[in-house]
Formats: structure tokens, C-alpha cells, sequence
């Protein structure tokens, strides 16, 4: 029995096939999802999205959004998402470096409050390229 994962960024699909086994970074933690799981609806969280195709499992970064969950259906509804086998390792880790770097010269809570998000995107891009599968 398998799932039917969608993965909807307000640009494009990102994915649409069936899986086994999903894993999602939501707000209040993360979740398994195997086939005839219960009904829900969850805010998604900056983090790793794990799809398993049968003995195999992919990453995707996942940059905060929705998911609803019913029927063997999964909707995924995200600000952005980028499967990692499309992320460049040197400019995530690039991108990661400049974050960082951002937060320590942020002067006040709203450079403060965006330096971090940023960092966040930034590590979830370098954290699912580096993900053991």
C-alpha cells in the first residue's frame, strides 16, 4: 500500500508520485506518515521532509508551510522546497557561512528575527544534502 505525496510551492509542483513513508518537520515536531494514517492538518516547519520510495529515502528542505493528511493523501503546501539532490553542496554551505555571519552583525530585533530565519533556511538546505539515507 502506498501514499500520494504532492508537494506544492506557490511556483510549481516539487513532487507528485506515490511513496511508502514520509517523515515531517511540522511545529510541534516531527512525524511518520505510513499508509491509512489518521486525518490531520499541520503547520509545516522550516526542516526536512524524508520520502521513502521503497528501500530507498530522499530529502527535500522544506521552508515552512501546510500539510493535510487523509485518504493516502498528503498535501504539501510550502513557501519553498528543493529536493536535495538539486541543492549545490558549495553554495548551500556559502549561503550558510553568509547567515551566519549576518546574525553576528544583526543590530536589533528585526535584523535579529530575519538573520535567523535565514539561518534556519540555510542549515535545513545543508542539513538535507547531508541527511543519512
Amino acid at each position: 500500500m502506498t501514499l500520494n505525496l504532492c508537494v506544492l510551492t506557490p511556483n510549481r509542483i516539487v513532487w507528485d508520485s506515490e511513496v511508502k513513508e514520509i517523515i515531517l518537520s511540522t511545529n510541534s515536531g516531527q512525524i511518520g506518515v505510513l499508509p491509512n494514517h489518521a486525518p490531520i492538518a499541520t503547520a509545516v516547519d522550516i526542516g526536512i521532509l524524508r520520502i521513502r520510495l521503497n528501500d530507498q529515502w530522499l530529502t527535500m528542505a522544506l521552508m515552512g508551510g501546510f500539510a493535510r493528511i487523509g485518504n493516502n493523501e498528503i498535501t504539501v503546501l510550502v513557501n519553498d522546497a528543493e529536493k536535495s539532490s538539486d541543492i549545490d553542496p558549495q553554495e548551500a554551505q556559502q549561503t550558510l557561512e553568509i547567515a551566519e555571519a549576518a546574525l553576528r552583525k544583526a543590530e536589533g530585533k528585526r535584523q535579529t528575527i530575519e538573520a535567523n530565519l535565514a539561518l534556519r533556511r540555510a542549515r535545513t538546505r545543508v542539513e538535507a544534502i547531508n541527511a543519512i539515507s
